[in-house]
This record gives C-alpha cells, sequence and structure tokens, in this order.
C-alpha cells in the first residue's frame, strides 16, 4: 500500500544531534576504552551499553509493530565485486530478505528497476578507480521502484540519491542513508587534489547539500566517521553500526576445508614477485602474510613491503596482497625490486575466504577507512591483524590490544610487529579463536541488518510523527 500524502521536509538541520552506537566503534587506542554513554533526545530509542562492549541502541516506538517492511535500496551501481559499497547492498538485501522483509534495488546493474549510466567529464574517470559509476537520475523509474514501499535507503550522495529522496517525499515515502563515502578516500584517488587546502572539508559540505540535508536518520558504519560528521557540522541523527561480513568468513571447520585453504596457497594463481611457497632449506613451510584491499594510495601496501624487506624473517615470509587497484602494477614492481615473495592481484571473493584461512598473519596498513570490511573479514577467519593506527582509518577498532598495532606508515615498525607474531606462534595460536570470536558476536551481519531495521522503522515513526503533527 502507498504511503500517500506529501511528506514532512524531515532534514537532517532539524533533527537533533543524536549519535545511536551500536558497537564498539572507534578508531585506534580509543577502540578499547568504554565510551560514554551518549544522551538520547529523542522519544524514539534509548540508548543503553551492550554486553559490556560499547553501547547499543534498543529503538521503541509508539506502534509496535513488527510487520515485514518492503525497502527500497538505491545504489547508483551494483554488481562491482571491487566495490565495497555495492557488497554491502547486496549482502544487506540478501539477509533482509532472511529475515522476511521485501526489498528492492534500483541502479545500474538492478534486474527489476536498472538506471541508465551518467557519465560526468573527469570525475567518471575518478569514480571508475574505484570500480564505481554514477547513474542518471530518473523520476519515472523512481516513481514505478517506489510504489507500494514502506521506506527507501540511500547509499551514495550523488545526484541520483538526491532525487530518489525528492521523488519518493512527493508520494509520502521516507527516506533514510548511509555514509559511505568518506571523502579522504576520494582525494586520494584524485592525485594532487588532495593537497589542497580544505579540499576534504568541502567535499564534507558538498555532499551534506547534495544529499544528507535531506535526511534525518543516518547510518554510519563507524565512530571514526560520525566523529568526522560532527566535526564538519552534520547534525543528522547518526546510527552507528558497521556494515558486518559475509558469514561465508569464519574459521575453516573440517580437514575439507583446510585442505581448500592450503591449495589457495600452493596453488599458482596471482602475479608479480617471487612466488615459491615451499622451503628449500629443510624446514616448516613459509610464514603466511596477506593483506586485502583496493589497492590504492590511501591503503598504503607500500609500506607492507617494505615492512616484509626489513623483516628479520623476509626469507621465511610468502606475502600475497589481494585486490585491485590504479597502484598494483607499481606495488608488483617494487615487490619484484626488493626482492620478497610477493603475489599481488585481484582474488575472487569466494576465493578470498580460502586465502585468509590458509594464512598465519593479517596486515592492514591502510591510513583512511571508513571501516574496513577487508580487516573484518580477515579476523572472522580467525586470523591475527596487525593494524595501522592512522586518525583516519576505524580498522583500530578490530585490535583487542596493542600488539595488533603500530604507527600508521612507520615500515619499520610494521616489520618489528610482523616478526613478533612469527616469534611467538603460541600467542598467536591462543588470539585466533578470540578474533573469530569478537567478529561473530560484535560485527556479524544478521545482527548488522536488525540495526538497520531498528532505524528504518524508527524513521517511519518519525517520518509519520512529523506529518501528523503538521495535520
Amino acid at each position: 500500500m502507498a504511503r500517500g500524502g506529501m511528506a514532512v521536509d524531515s532534514t537532517g538541520t532539524a533533527a537533533p544531534e543524536d549519535d545511536r552506537v551500536s558497537n564498539r566503534a572507534s578508531s585506534g587506542t580509543q577502540a578499547r576504552q568504554m565510551p560514554e554513554p551518549v544522551a538520547a533526545t529523542r522519544k524514539t530509542g534509548t540508548v543503553e551499553f551492550a554486553a559490556g562492549h560499547g553501547l547499543e541502541t534498543t529503538t521503541t516506538h509508539n506502534d509496535p509493530s513488527s510487520r515485514p517492511l518492503t525497502i527500497v535500496l538505491v545504489c547508483d551501481s551494483l554488481g562491482h565485486e571491487g566495490n565495497g559499497t555495492s557488497n554491502s547492498a547486496l549482502q544487506f538485501a540478501a539477509e533482509l530478505e532472511k529475515l522476511g522483509h521485501h526489498v528492492r534495488f534500483v541502479g545500474l546493474g538492478s534486474h527489476e528497476y536498472p538506471a541508465q549510466p551518467l557519465w560526468i567529464p573527469l570525475v567518471s574517470r575518478i569514480a571508475s578507480w574505484q570500480q564505481m559509476q554514477f547513474a542518471r537520475p530518473d523520476p519515472a523509474l523512481f516513481r514505478r521502484a517506489f510504489e507500494g514501499a514502506d521506506i527507501i535507503h540511500c547509499y551514495l550522495p550523488f545526484s541520483f540519491a538526491r532525487q530518489a529522496v525528492l521523488t519518493a517525499r512527493s508520494m509520502g515515502i521516507p527516506a533514510t542513508a548511509g555514509f559511505h563515502l568518506q571523502p579522504e578516500n576520494v582525494l586520494y584517488s584524485a592525485g594532487p587534489l588532495r593537497f589542497i587546502p580544505g579540499a576534504a572539508r568541502l567535499i564534507y559540505r558538498l555532499e551534506r547539500r547534495e544529499l544528507y540535508c535531506l535526511i534525518r536518520h543516518v547510518h554510519t558504519p563507524s565512530r571514526m566517521i560520525a566523529d568526522q560528521l560532527r566535526r564538519h557540522g552534520y547534525t543528522n541523527t547518526l546510527h552507528i553500526f558497521s556494515n558486518g561480513y559475509d558469514p561465508h568468513f569464519r574459521p575453516a571447520l573440517d580437514e575439507t576445508e583446510r585442505r581448500e585453504a592450503e591449495r589457495a596457497w600452493t596453488g599458482p594463481d596471482g602475479v608479480g614477485g617471487r612466488q615459491e611457497t615451499d622451503r628449500t632449506d629443510g624446514d616448516s613451510r613459509l610464514f603466511r602474510l596477506v593483506a586485502s584491499g583496493r589497492l590504492s594510495n590511501e591503503k598504503d601496501q607500500a609500506t607492507l613491503l617494505r615492512a616484509v624487506a626489513l623483516s628479520h624473517h623476509k626469507d621465511q615470509i610468502d606475502l600475497r596482497i589481494c585486490g585491485i587497484g590504479p597502484v598494483g602494477a607499481r606495488l608488483r614492481r617494487e615487490a619484484a625490486h626488493s626482492g620478497i615473495r610477493a603475489r599481488i592481484g585481484f582474488v575472487r571473493h569466494e576465493r578470498l575466504v580460502h586465502v585468509l584461512r590458509g594464512a598465519d598473519l593479517f596486515v592492514h596498513p591502510s591510513i583512511v577507512d571508513i571501516e574496513s570490511i577487508s580487516a573484518l573479514e580477515a579476523i572472522a577467519c580467525g586470523l591475527v591483524p596487525v593494524i595501522a593506527e592512522a586518525p583516519l582509518s576505524a580498522a583500530g577498532q578490530f585490535a583487542l590490544d596493542g600488539r595488533s598495532l603500530y604507527p600508521a606508515k612507520d615500515a619499520r615498525a610494521l616489520a618489528q610487529r610482523i616478526d613478533w607474531w612469527i616469534e611467538h606462534p603460541r600467542q598467536r595460536a591462543e588470539m585466533g579463536p578470540r578474533y573469530a570470536a569478537y567478529a561473530r558476536d560484535e560485527f556479524s551481519l544478521e545482527t548488522s541488518v536488525r540495526r538497520f531495521v531498528a532505524m528504518e522503522r524508527e524513521a517511519i515513526a518519525d517520518f509519520d510523527a512529523d506529518r501528523a503533527q503538521q495535520g
């Protein structure tokens, strides 16, 4: 049934400053501190501690109905395996359907409501390096997709989402959005533009003007990015919870899965550097070090290559960097020049889980991360991580203690961390299951989607209450 009537103007600027925190979503050393409770200024939700690990929202409404929702996910492009936002949308949709909700996609790659591409000179080229495309706004398409929907949710702050919100508003349908495009990520893909003073601040302002000024309830995947939004003047109600991870990422359960993990390392796939995987000096097999993520400047895989070259155990390390991106060729040249064993290149999503299960240690050198699903997938497989501490990266939240952290861009410090974990196999064996349990208990896809549904119900209740107040 369509939600008839005109929507009220539920803008971000009218919303109270209210952060709904649903996990330990901080960065760096702050991840290991108990946050202070946030005062909830709206009557539609309460904030409480969750299992001693931070803050969780328990949402309540005047209407306690738990009927299934019809949710339209608005995302410029879908189906790009290297695009984390697209992957997250697809995973959320599958989990929402499992929980009994009805999901529609609108955007490039949608089978039911496909959009047309929009080419923007220069900007589209930069976006393509991150496996992104822009969709052309189409009010007629939106009206067909939104008919009978309870709510829409937008992923990216471009003209496609803005027109979607305006169309939904004209149909009396509420809208929420996620903040998934970190301006600092954009700038690292824009070459010298990132050195322009105030460039990041300008992008935060443009994103707010394009989309988030039209939205009250906004999902942020980490406390770090929520704090950044506050610093840049966003007054929306922020719901802080993880994007979650694909439940296929877990430790190997039986001998068949362990053999598959072994084959992922001993097979011929991978490019660049020396690729031997077995020792020739009679000792045990090489130490398997893995990283995954987009191959780009802000992910700083170059520091990892330098660290391996500096390691006391350089000749014992078999390194795999799984990803695709604009600096891949350069990284392969650097690996070959340094004489380290390294395979650098794209690994399909279903293959990556076996690579992670077969590894001994995971390294995440990124200096800009809105959450870092790649680090989350690794710890979910029971891998101990070594993570760069950086003010614009939320990945530090996944470190359970300081042994899994190092100062960003410091290759020597990273080499020392890698060496310590190589030399302490018993501690690695003890911490691996703890990391897997931490991921499962705090960041599962099911938990994240339930929190997403709670946000959607709260947004619907607020929208209806505002309309009733307007008469």
